[in-house]
């Protein structure tokens, strides 16, 4: 069982959780293994009819609201360090919100090549 109406229901109730199932149907149908336990989390969400899923253990809404802000208004995208100072969290705190957004598709990581080293991953809103 995915779904449950009680008695009395109204026709808008009823057409929402079909329009919610056939919604999620559609986001698992296709075959082989999913890619990953967001995949799951969000088709399981169009079921809850919740606008976001939830996020990961230690992640919290503000921040994470933050972050994507500072990410706004940087139009040719910031590191994780400059993530971390303009937000006040550190880099690693910074990162982790960052590949967050990047798994949701909310951002994107671009790495930047050209100085000694490894690349320096830039994230941009997508």
């Amino acid at each position: 069982m995915v779904q449950y109406l009680l008695k009395p229901f109204t026709f808008a109730l009823l057409q929402e959780k079909l329009e919610r199932y056939a919604a999620f149907r559609s986001s698992i149908s296709g075959p082989g293994e999913v890619s990953g336990q967001g995949e799951v989390d969000r088709a399981l969400s169009t079921l809850r009819g919740t606008a976001r899923p939830h996020l990961p253990k230690g992640m919290t809404a503000d921040t994470l609201e933050a972050v994507a802000g500072a990410l706004r208004d940087a139009a040719d995208g910031m590191s994780a360090q400059a993530v971390g100072a303009a937000v006040g969290v550190s880099r690693v705190t910074a990162r982790r919100y960052l590949e967050h957004l990047v798994d949701t598709g909310v951002a994107r990581r671009v790495p930047r090549y050209g100085g000694p080293g490894r690349p320096e991953l830039r994230y941009t809103i997508a």
